[in-house]
């Protein structure tokens, strides 16, 4: 491919998982039932939501979103992945790689701000429980997650505009089983001073933004919590935070070894492996935490499993 300007680039090539050929029909099986998973559950709590009643709440309202963020994420990449195995055929065009990156972006910023809103609700809960219900209102609740809509929308945009005024050279080939932005920077013969001083400035703004947002939730609830400490209230107040503790380290946990440690090791296959961690196994996992450490959801999920029961027969 010479050297031209981005409108004329066609497509470009995914490598894919490093994995040696006689693997590849065990692997496809693995990620399709794990895709397969990540949708049903995710699909499955929104279910239990919409159902029952007891869970119109702000706190599984904003799970619900989670939920529905999760199931186009792992949707943005595992199918092309699955596609690309099953064919051998590794090629994406131009307008779908953008696309895909594109999406990957909103959804991976909107999981970030929705994973902020929800700590905040369990720091009203928590800290403030006798105004929980006149601050966490439904037009708040709303407007917290249209907001988180909206600025994922832009941070995509922003990245995705800043990307297409790039020319790329010969080489094509994205080493990865996604179109990932830092990938396709590194492909590009243009000068990327202006995209990476974007990505150092916005991004590490929003991230360190976010962070510090639920950190500091999190500070007030256990100063909260230990003014009057008792067995009793931090039992409850495990059982109220944790699955969403436990899915924040999941998130910044594989962010971390994507973008620190797998760059700092300079290792490829580190890499991958991170992002499948991060793009596969996390959105499955979340229906889980939810499911088995909520005692709300599991009480909605026993009733749908009787009504099920009951219509059968």
């Amino acid at each position: 491919m010479r050297r031209e300007n981005q409108s004329s680039v066609s497509e470009f090539l995914l490598l894919g998982l490093p994995i040696q050929p006689e693997q590849q029909g065990a692997f496809f099986t693995l990620f399709l039932g794990v895709y397969l998973t990540t949708v049903l559950g995710n699909l499955l709590i929104l279910l239990l939501i919409r159902l029952d009643p007891r869970l119109h709440t702000p706190m599984y309202f904003f799970l619900s979103h989670l939920a529905f963020s999760d199931v186009f994420f792992s949707s943005v990449t595992v199918p092309k992945m699955l596609v690309n195995m099953q064919t051998q055929d590794q090629s994406i065009p131009y307008a779908g790689c953008i696309a895909q990156m594109y999406f990957f972006l909103l959804f991976i910023s909107l999981d970030n701000f929705l994973l902020v809103v929800m700590a905040y609700d369990r720091y009203v809960a928590i800290c403030q429980p006798l105004h929980y219900t006149a601050v966490m209102r439904e037009g708040l609740c709303v407007l917290l997650t249209a907001g988180s809509w909206f600025f994922s929308c832009v941070h995509a945009l922003l990245h995705t505009l800043l990307l297409s005024r790039l020319s790329f050279c010969a080489d094509n080939t994205i080493p990865h089983f996604f179109c990932d932005l830092t990938a396709l920077l590194k492909l590009t013969c243009s000068d990327t001073s202006l995209n990476e001083l974007v990505i150092f400035t916005e991004g590490g703004v929003f991230a360190f933004l976010s962070l510090s947002a639920i950190l500091g939730s999190y500070i007030h609830i256990g100063a909260t919590i230990l003014r009057v400490p008792s067995i009793k209230r931090i039992c409850k107040t495990l059982s109220t935070c944790g699955s969403h503790l436990f899915v924040v380290f999941l998130y910044y946990g594989t962010l971390a070894m994507i973008y620190f440690f797998s760059s700092a090791n300079n290792s490829k296959v580190k890499d991958i492996v991170a992002s499948v961690m991060y793009t596969v196994v996390t959105p499955m996992l979340n229906p889980f935490i939810y499911s088995l450490r909520n005692r709300d959801m599991k009480l909605a999920l026993g009733i749908l499993y009787r009504k099920g029961i009951i219509f059968a027969k």
